[in-house]
Protein backbone atom coordinates (compact mmCIF):
# COMPACT_ATOMS: atom_id res chain seq x y z
CA UNK A 1 0.00 0.00 0.00
CA UNK A 2 1.18 3.17 -1.15
CA UNK A 3 0.15 6.95 -0.56
CA UNK A 4 1.20 9.84 -0.79
CA UNK A 5 -0.08 13.24 0.64
CA UNK A 6 0.98 16.66 -1.18
CA UNK A 7 0.58 20.21 -0.94
CA UNK A 8 0.94 20.48 2.46
CA UNK A 9 2.22 21.80 5.17
CA UNK A 10 4.94 20.12 7.26
CA UNK A 11 5.53 20.38 10.75
CA UNK A 12 7.82 17.34 11.73
CA UNK A 13 8.60 18.53 15.49
CA UNK A 14 12.09 17.27 14.17
CA UNK A 15 13.40 19.31 11.28
CA UNK A 16 12.47 22.39 9.92
CA UNK A 17 9.13 23.04 8.47
CA UNK A 18 8.63 23.09 4.99
CA UNK A 19 6.07 25.74 4.01
CA UNK A 20 4.61 23.13 0.90
CA UNK A 21 5.69 20.09 0.52
CA UNK A 22 4.56 15.71 0.48
CA UNK A 23 5.09 13.03 2.52
CA UNK A 24 5.16 9.10 1.05
CA UNK A 25 4.29 6.48 2.90
CA UNK A 26 4.79 2.51 1.90
CA UNK A 27 2.72 0.16 4.34
CA UNK A 28 3.00 1.06 7.89
CA UNK A 29 5.64 3.63 7.34
CA UNK A 30 6.83 6.84 6.14
CA UNK A 31 9.38 6.74 2.84
CA UNK A 32 10.18 10.38 2.40
CA UNK A 33 9.01 13.65 2.85
CA UNK A 34 10.60 16.90 0.71
CA UNK A 35 9.83 20.37 0.26
CA UNK A 36 8.14 20.98 -3.22
CA UNK A 37 5.83 18.93 -5.82
CA UNK A 38 5.05 15.44 -5.10
CA UNK A 39 7.01 12.66 -6.83
CA UNK A 40 6.05 10.17 -8.92
CA UNK A 41 4.58 7.46 -7.23
CA UNK A 42 2.78 4.99 -9.90
CA UNK A 43 -0.33 2.82 -7.71
CA UNK A 44 -0.63 5.25 -4.64
CA UNK A 45 -3.11 6.65 -3.67
CA UNK A 46 -3.33 10.20 -3.64
CA UNK A 47 -4.48 13.27 -0.92
CA UNK A 48 -4.35 17.01 -1.37
CA UNK A 49 -3.35 18.13 1.48
CA UNK A 50 -3.47 21.78 0.65
CA UNK A 51 -5.04 23.99 3.79
CA UNK A 52 -3.96 21.55 6.05
CA UNK A 53 -0.77 21.54 8.46
CA UNK A 54 0.59 17.90 8.77
CA UNK A 55 2.07 17.01 12.37
CA UNK A 56 3.10 13.51 14.07
CA UNK A 57 -0.18 11.88 15.63
CA UNK A 58 -0.56 12.98 18.84
CA UNK A 59 0.68 10.77 22.07
CA UNK A 60 -1.88 10.60 24.87
CA UNK A 61 0.69 9.18 28.34
CA UNK A 62 -1.87 9.53 30.99
CA UNK A 63 -5.60 8.25 31.05
CA UNK A 64 -8.52 6.33 32.75
CA UNK A 65 -10.77 4.87 29.64
CA UNK A 66 -13.46 3.38 32.38
CA UNK A 67 -13.75 7.00 33.77
CA UNK A 68 -16.11 8.31 30.53
CA UNK A 69 -18.57 6.32 32.10
CA UNK A 70 -18.71 8.27 35.33
CA UNK A 71 -18.31 12.12 34.36
CA UNK A 72 -19.76 14.79 35.94
CA UNK A 73 -19.78 13.77 39.45
CA UNK A 74 -18.11 15.36 42.63
CA UNK A 75 -17.31 18.48 40.20
CA UNK A 76 -16.48 20.76 43.11
CA UNK A 77 -14.12 18.48 45.17
CA UNK A 78 -10.26 17.98 45.82
CA UNK A 79 -8.38 15.16 44.63
CA UNK A 80 -8.77 12.79 47.64
CA UNK A 81 -12.45 14.14 47.95
CA UNK A 82 -13.34 13.34 44.43
CA UNK A 83 -11.51 9.77 45.41
CA UNK A 84 -13.69 9.25 48.29
CA UNK A 85 -16.82 9.52 46.45
CA UNK A 86 -15.91 7.76 43.22
CA UNK A 87 -14.22 4.29 44.41
CA UNK A 88 -17.54 2.89 45.49
CA UNK A 89 -19.49 4.15 41.77
CA UNK A 90 -15.80 2.22 40.56
CA UNK A 91 -16.39 -0.65 42.74
CA UNK A 92 -19.80 -1.61 40.61
CA UNK A 93 -18.04 -1.66 37.34
CA UNK A 94 -17.77 -4.06 35.33
CA UNK A 95 -16.00 -5.59 31.31
CA UNK A 96 -19.38 -4.15 29.20
CA UNK A 97 -19.06 -0.61 30.99
CA UNK A 98 -15.64 -0.97 30.55
CA UNK A 99 -15.99 -1.83 26.76
CA UNK A 100 -18.27 0.95 26.33
CA UNK A 101 -16.10 3.54 27.62
CA UNK A 102 -13.11 2.95 26.29
CA UNK A 103 -14.90 2.47 23.09
CA UNK A 104 -16.37 5.69 23.40
CA UNK A 105 -12.98 7.35 24.93
CA UNK A 106 -11.09 6.22 22.51
CA UNK A 107 -12.87 7.43 19.52
CA UNK A 108 -13.55 10.81 21.28
CA UNK A 109 -9.07 10.93 21.14
CA UNK A 110 -9.02 9.74 17.79
CA UNK A 111 -11.21 12.23 16.58
CA UNK A 112 -9.06 15.05 17.82
CA UNK A 113 -6.28 13.67 16.90
CA UNK A 114 -4.87 10.91 19.13
CA UNK A 115 -2.87 7.72 17.26
CA UNK A 116 -1.68 6.43 20.51
CA UNK A 117 -2.84 6.17 23.83
CA UNK A 118 -1.85 4.82 27.44
CA UNK A 119 -4.57 3.81 29.87
CA UNK A 120 -3.79 3.56 33.70
CA UNK A 121 -6.42 1.11 34.59
CA UNK A 122 -5.95 0.02 38.77
CA UNK A 123 -9.34 -1.26 39.35
CA UNK A 124 -10.61 -5.36 39.47
CA UNK A 125 -13.22 -5.61 41.22
CA UNK A 126 -14.17 -9.49 41.55
CA UNK A 127 -15.93 -11.46 39.37
CA UNK A 128 -16.62 -8.06 36.92
CA UNK A 129 -14.92 -10.31 33.68
CA UNK A 130 -11.75 -9.60 32.19
CA UNK A 131 -11.48 -5.76 32.27
CA UNK A 132 -8.31 -5.60 30.28
CA UNK A 133 -9.22 -7.42 27.81
CA UNK A 134 -12.29 -5.05 27.62
CA UNK A 135 -10.22 -2.48 26.88
CA UNK A 136 -7.72 -3.84 24.19
CA UNK A 137 -10.62 -5.07 22.05
CA UNK A 138 -11.94 -1.47 22.64
CA UNK A 139 -8.83 -0.07 20.92
CA UNK A 140 -8.71 -3.04 18.14
CA UNK A 141 -11.38 -2.12 16.83
CA UNK A 142 -11.10 2.11 17.27
CA UNK A 143 -7.22 1.56 15.66
CA UNK A 144 -5.20 3.51 17.61
CA UNK A 145 -1.84 1.83 19.49
CA UNK A 146 -2.53 1.12 23.00
CA UNK A 147 -0.24 0.92 26.10
CA UNK A 148 -2.41 -0.50 29.16
CA UNK A 149 -0.40 0.38 31.81
CA UNK A 150 -1.79 -2.57 34.05
CA UNK A 151 -2.31 -0.89 37.48
CA UNK A 152 -3.35 -2.17 40.83
CA UNK A 153 -3.87 -1.04 44.26
CA UNK A 154 -3.44 -3.55 47.82
CA UNK A 155 -3.51 -0.83 50.20
CA UNK A 156 -6.85 -0.43 51.39
CA UNK A 157 -8.72 0.98 54.28
CA UNK A 158 -8.19 -1.10 56.87
CA UNK A 159 -4.27 -1.04 55.94
CA UNK A 160 -4.20 2.96 55.94
CA UNK A 161 -4.76 3.60 52.72
CA UNK A 162 -7.30 5.75 51.00
CA UNK A 163 -9.76 3.50 48.66
CA UNK A 164 -12.17 0.80 49.83
CA UNK A 165 -11.12 -2.84 51.18
CA UNK A 166 -13.74 -3.88 48.68
CA UNK A 167 -11.37 -2.20 45.31
CA UNK A 168 -8.00 -3.43 46.11
CA UNK A 169 -6.47 -6.91 45.56
CA UNK A 170 -3.59 -9.02 47.03
CA UNK A 171 -0.26 -8.80 46.06
CA UNK A 172 0.04 -11.91 45.52
CA UNK A 173 -2.67 -12.19 42.92
CA UNK A 174 -1.79 -8.25 41.58
CA UNK A 175 1.42 -9.44 40.58
CA UNK A 176 0.01 -12.73 39.18
CA UNK A 177 -2.10 -11.26 36.80
CA UNK A 178 0.11 -8.40 35.95
CA UNK A 179 2.68 -11.30 34.72
CA UNK A 180 -0.04 -12.62 33.18
CA UNK A 181 -0.84 -9.41 30.88
CA UNK A 182 2.09 -8.75 29.94
CA UNK A 183 3.11 -12.28 28.82
CA UNK A 184 -0.57 -12.43 26.55
CA UNK A 185 -0.59 -8.96 25.20
CA UNK A 186 2.75 -7.06 24.81
CA UNK A 187 4.15 -6.89 21.69
CA UNK A 188 7.79 -5.25 21.59
CA UNK A 189 8.25 -5.24 17.46
CA UNK A 190 8.46 -1.89 15.75
CA UNK A 191 5.36 -2.18 14.75
CA UNK A 192 3.55 -2.83 17.80
CA UNK A 193 0.07 -1.62 17.93
CA UNK A 194 -0.39 -3.15 21.67
CA UNK A 195 2.12 -2.62 24.76
CA UNK A 196 1.94 -3.55 28.23
CA UNK A 197 3.28 -1.35 31.17
CA UNK A 198 3.33 -2.15 35.55
CA UNK A 199 1.78 0.40 37.06
CA UNK A 200 0.43 0.45 40.44
CA UNK A 201 -1.85 3.33 40.85
CA UNK A 202 -0.04 5.27 43.68
CA UNK A 203 1.66 6.34 46.89
CA UNK A 204 -0.97 6.10 48.91
CA UNK A 205 -2.74 2.89 47.28
CA UNK A 206 0.15 0.49 46.64
CA UNK A 207 2.32 -0.83 49.49
CA UNK A 208 5.90 -0.60 49.35
CA UNK A 209 5.98 -4.19 49.10
CA UNK A 210 3.56 -3.75 45.71
CA UNK A 211 6.06 -1.02 43.95
CA UNK A 212 9.26 -3.18 44.69
CA UNK A 213 7.88 -6.21 43.82
CA UNK A 214 6.05 -4.71 40.23
CA UNK A 215 9.23 -2.75 39.27
CA UNK A 216 11.38 -6.32 39.98
CA UNK A 217 8.71 -7.75 37.41
CA UNK A 218 8.61 -5.12 35.05
CA UNK A 219 12.03 -4.93 34.52
CA UNK A 220 11.91 -8.87 34.42
CA UNK A 221 9.69 -8.62 31.44
CA UNK A 222 11.13 -5.92 30.07
CA UNK A 223 8.65 -3.64 30.21
CA UNK A 224 7.82 -0.04 31.62
CA UNK A 225 6.81 1.11 35.07
CA UNK A 226 3.78 3.28 35.43
CA UNK A 227 2.20 5.69 38.66
CA UNK A 228 1.05 8.55 39.84
CA UNK A 229 2.94 11.16 41.91
CA UNK A 230 3.27 14.28 43.42
CA UNK A 231 -0.32 15.30 42.46
CA UNK A 232 -1.53 16.85 45.03
CA UNK A 233 -0.19 18.78 48.53
CA UNK A 234 -2.63 16.12 50.23
CA UNK A 235 -0.13 13.45 48.57
CA UNK A 236 2.77 15.31 49.55
CA UNK A 237 1.14 15.49 53.10
CA UNK A 238 0.43 11.88 53.22
CA UNK A 239 3.89 10.89 52.28
CA UNK A 240 5.78 12.96 54.72
CA UNK A 241 3.64 11.68 57.53
CA UNK A 242 3.73 7.71 56.54
CA UNK A 243 6.90 7.25 54.92
CA UNK A 244 8.85 10.40 55.87
CA UNK A 245 10.29 11.54 52.51
CA UNK A 246 8.34 13.59 49.90
CA UNK A 247 7.04 11.29 47.11
CA UNK A 248 10.01 11.14 44.48
CA UNK A 249 12.60 10.68 47.13
CA UNK A 250 9.78 7.95 48.21
CA UNK A 251 9.50 6.76 44.75
CA UNK A 252 14.11 7.09 44.25
CA UNK A 253 14.17 4.58 47.83
CA UNK A 254 12.09 1.67 45.89
CA UNK A 255 13.98 1.86 42.88
CA UNK A 256 11.46 3.93 40.80
CA UNK A 257 13.28 6.50 38.95
CA UNK A 258 14.53 5.79 35.68
CA UNK A 259 14.55 6.11 31.98
CA UNK A 260 11.85 2.87 31.98
CA UNK A 261 9.47 4.74 34.36
CA UNK A 262 6.97 7.48 33.36
CA UNK A 263 5.53 9.52 36.17
CA UNK A 264 1.53 11.35 36.21
CA UNK A 265 1.08 14.17 37.12
CA UNK A 266 4.06 15.22 39.11
CA UNK A 267 2.55 18.66 40.19
CA UNK A 268 4.56 19.62 43.24
CA UNK A 269 8.12 19.02 42.36
CA UNK A 270 11.03 20.21 44.63
CA UNK A 271 14.14 21.77 42.41
CA UNK A 272 16.24 18.74 44.21
CA UNK A 273 13.07 16.72 42.66
CA UNK A 274 13.29 17.76 38.86
CA UNK A 275 16.75 17.50 39.20
CA UNK A 276 16.53 14.00 39.88
CA UNK A 277 13.81 13.28 37.05
CA UNK A 278 16.24 14.95 34.69
CA UNK A 279 19.15 12.82 35.62
CA UNK A 280 17.52 9.81 35.80
CA UNK A 281 16.11 9.97 32.62
CA UNK A 282 12.25 9.48 34.72
CA UNK A 283 9.51 11.12 32.17
CA UNK A 284 5.93 12.41 33.12
CA UNK A 285 2.85 13.18 31.92
CA UNK A 286 1.41 16.72 32.39
CA UNK A 287 -2.54 16.49 32.45
CA UNK A 288 -3.37 20.32 32.36
CA UNK A 289 -6.58 20.08 32.52
CA UNK A 290 -7.36 17.56 35.31
CA UNK A 291 -5.17 19.55 37.68
CA UNK A 292 -7.35 22.63 36.75
CA UNK A 293 -10.30 20.88 37.11
CA UNK A 294 -9.50 19.58 40.61
CA UNK A 295 -7.68 22.56 41.26
CA UNK A 296 -4.40 20.12 42.38
CA UNK A 297 -2.02 22.93 40.93
CA UNK A 298 0.08 24.03 37.49
CA UNK A 299 3.68 21.41 36.84
CA UNK A 300 6.55 23.63 36.50
CA UNK A 301 6.59 22.16 32.87
CA UNK A 302 9.00 25.06 31.76
CA UNK A 303 11.71 24.92 34.51
CA UNK A 304 11.53 20.39 33.85
CA UNK A 305 12.22 21.09 29.89
CA UNK A 306 15.23 23.80 31.55
CA UNK A 307 16.50 21.20 32.89
CA UNK A 308 16.50 18.63 30.46
CA UNK A 309 13.31 16.40 32.19
CA UNK A 310 11.07 14.59 29.58
CA UNK A 311 7.65 15.50 29.65
CA UNK A 312 4.89 14.33 27.90
CA UNK A 313 0.82 15.40 28.14
CA UNK A 314 -2.18 13.40 29.23
CA UNK A 315 -5.56 13.73 29.45
CA UNK A 316 -5.91 11.75 31.98
CA UNK A 317 -9.75 10.34 33.15
CA UNK A 318 -12.62 11.55 31.61
CA UNK A 319 -14.32 11.88 35.37
CA UNK A 320 -12.18 14.39 36.32
CA UNK A 321 -11.35 16.15 32.62
CA UNK A 322 -14.58 15.95 31.31
CA UNK A 323 -14.69 15.62 27.79
CA UNK A 324 -11.37 16.98 27.23
CA UNK A 325 -9.71 16.33 23.27
CA UNK A 326 -6.53 15.55 23.21
CA UNK A 327 -5.88 18.60 20.84
CA UNK A 328 -7.19 20.82 23.57
CA UNK A 329 -3.99 20.04 26.15
CA UNK A 330 -1.69 21.46 23.89
CA UNK A 331 -3.42 24.80 24.03
CA UNK A 332 -3.93 24.25 28.29
CA UNK A 333 -0.48 23.52 28.46
CA UNK A 334 0.73 26.78 26.70
CA UNK A 335 -1.40 28.44 28.60
CA UNK A 336 -0.69 27.15 31.91
CA UNK A 337 3.09 27.56 31.45
CA UNK A 338 1.86 31.38 30.70
CA UNK A 339 -0.09 32.33 33.48
CA UNK A 340 2.30 31.09 36.14
CA UNK A 341 5.53 31.92 34.50
CA UNK A 342 5.40 34.29 31.65
CA UNK A 343 4.80 34.23 27.92
CA UNK A 344 8.07 32.86 26.92
CA UNK A 345 7.54 29.86 29.46
CA UNK A 346 5.96 27.79 26.54
CA UNK A 347 6.18 27.80 22.55
CA UNK A 348 3.81 26.11 20.28
CA UNK A 349 5.97 24.70 19.05
CA UNK A 350 7.07 23.23 22.00
CA UNK A 351 3.56 22.71 23.26
CA UNK A 352 3.24 20.28 19.93
CA UNK A 353 6.86 18.71 20.61
CA UNK A 354 5.20 17.86 24.48
CA UNK A 355 2.11 16.06 22.39
CA UNK A 356 4.11 14.32 20.07
CA UNK A 357 8.09 13.32 20.40
CA UNK A 358 7.85 14.17 24.26
CA UNK A 359 4.70 11.24 24.62
CA UNK A 360 6.55 9.12 22.47
CA UNK A 361 9.28 8.98 25.17
CA UNK A 362 7.34 8.57 27.88
CA UNK A 363 6.39 5.06 26.42
CA UNK A 364 9.78 4.45 25.27
CA UNK A 365 9.01 4.57 21.26
CA UNK A 366 10.96 7.74 20.52
CA UNK A 367 12.32 5.45 17.48
CA UNK A 368 9.17 4.66 16.01
CA UNK A 369 6.98 7.63 16.86
CA UNK A 370 6.39 10.96 17.99
CA UNK A 371 8.11 12.99 14.15
CA UNK A 372 7.82 12.77 10.66
CA UNK A 373 10.65 11.19 9.21
CA UNK A 374 11.27 8.22 7.03
CA UNK A 375 11.93 5.26 8.25
CA UNK A 376 9.19 6.31 11.23
CA UNK A 377 5.86 4.83 11.59
CA UNK A 378 3.23 6.90 9.50
CA UNK A 379 1.15 7.94 12.37
CA UNK A 380 -0.03 11.59 11.45
CA UNK A 381 -3.02 13.80 11.31
CA UNK A 382 -3.73 17.00 8.85
CA UNK A 383 -5.53 19.80 10.22
CA UNK A 384 -7.69 22.07 8.26
CA UNK A 385 -5.90 25.74 9.14
CA UNK A 386 -6.80 27.14 5.86
CA UNK A 387 -10.32 27.50 6.48
CA UNK A 388 -12.92 30.97 6.47
CA UNK A 389 -12.15 31.76 9.79
CA UNK A 390 -8.59 30.06 10.75
CA UNK A 391 -6.54 31.25 7.69
CA UNK A 392 -6.72 34.60 9.28
CA UNK A 393 -3.83 33.10 11.81
CA UNK A 394 -0.89 33.12 9.42
CA UNK A 395 1.59 30.59 11.23
CA UNK A 396 -0.47 26.90 11.31
CA UNK A 397 1.02 25.66 14.28
CA UNK A 398 -0.16 28.59 15.99
CA UNK A 399 -3.78 28.18 14.65
CA UNK A 400 -3.36 25.23 16.05
CA UNK A 401 -1.89 25.42 19.40
CA UNK A 402 -3.39 29.05 20.22
CA UNK A 403 -6.74 28.33 19.28
CA UNK A 404 -9.44 25.45 19.66
CA UNK A 405 -7.94 22.76 17.53
CA UNK A 406 -10.10 22.29 14.55
CA UNK A 407 -11.36 18.31 13.67
CA UNK A 408 -8.98 16.97 12.06
CA UNK A 409 -9.19 15.71 8.51
CA UNK A 410 -7.61 12.85 8.29
CA UNK A 411 -5.76 10.69 11.04
CA UNK A 412 -3.15 8.01 10.06
CA UNK A 413 -1.99 5.00 11.88
CA UNK A 414 -0.01 3.20 10.17
CA UNK A 415 -0.94 4.56 7.17
CA UNK A 416 -4.59 3.31 7.31
CA UNK A 417 -7.21 5.81 7.97
CA UNK A 418 -8.92 6.19 11.56
CA UNK A 419 -10.33 9.33 10.59
CA UNK A 420 -11.33 11.22 7.47
CA UNK A 421 -12.92 14.18 6.96
CA UNK A 422 -13.65 14.52 10.61
CA UNK A 423 -15.00 11.14 11.28
CA UNK A 424 -14.61 7.65 12.48
CA UNK A 425 -14.02 5.48 9.56
CA UNK A 426 -12.99 2.21 11.31
CA UNK A 427 -16.21 2.24 13.61
CA UNK A 428 -19.58 3.99 13.85
CA UNK A 429 -19.13 7.61 15.02
CA UNK A 430 -22.86 7.09 16.64
CA UNK A 431 -22.58 3.53 17.99
CA UNK A 432 -18.90 4.89 19.41
CA UNK A 433 -20.73 7.55 21.56
CA UNK A 434 -23.94 5.70 22.29
CA UNK A 435 -21.60 2.67 23.70
CA UNK A 436 -20.06 5.60 26.49
CA UNK A 437 -23.67 6.54 27.38
CA UNK A 438 -24.58 3.24 27.81
CA UNK A 439 -21.92 2.35 29.81
CA UNK A 440 -22.67 5.42 31.96
CA UNK A 441 -25.82 4.44 32.27
CA UNK A 442 -25.17 0.85 33.37
CA UNK A 443 -22.28 1.41 35.58
CA UNK A 444 -24.75 4.01 37.23
CA UNK A 445 -27.44 1.23 37.77
CA UNK A 446 -25.10 -1.26 38.73
CA UNK A 447 -24.09 1.45 41.59
CA UNK A 448 -27.31 2.14 42.91
CA UNK A 449 -28.13 -1.75 43.21
CA UNK A 450 -24.86 -2.14 45.72
CA UNK A 451 -26.32 1.02 47.52
CA UNK A 452 -24.53 4.00 46.27
CA UNK A 453 -26.32 6.92 45.54
CA UNK A 454 -24.95 8.88 42.31
CA UNK A 455 -26.30 12.02 41.10
CA UNK A 456 -25.07 14.83 39.10
CA UNK A 457 -22.62 16.56 41.29
CA UNK A 458 -22.09 13.78 43.78
CA UNK A 459 -21.60 10.17 44.55
CA UNK A 460 -22.23 8.58 47.56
Amino acid sequence: MSTLIENVYLAPVVGPEIESGYIRIEGDRIAELGAGPAPDAPGATRTDGGGCLATPGLVNTHHHLYQWASQGLAQDATLFEWLVALYEVWAAMDAEVVKGAATAGLGWLALSGCTTSSDHHYLFPKGRGDLLAAEIEAAREVGLRFHPARGSMDLGKSKGGLPPDVVVEELDDILAATAEAVDAYHDPSFSSMLRVAVAPCSPFSASAELMTESAALARAKGVRLHTHIAETLDEDEHCRERFGLRPVDYMEKLGWLGPDVWFAHAVHLSDADIGKLAATGTGSAHCPSSNGRLGAGIARVSEMLRRGANVGLGVDGAASSELTPMAGELRQALLFQRARYGPDALSARRALELATLGGARNLGREAELGSLEPGKLADLVLWPVRGPFTAAVADPVCALVFGPAPPPTLVLVGGRAVVSDGELRTISQDEAGNAGVAAHRRLTRLARERGVAVDGGSAH
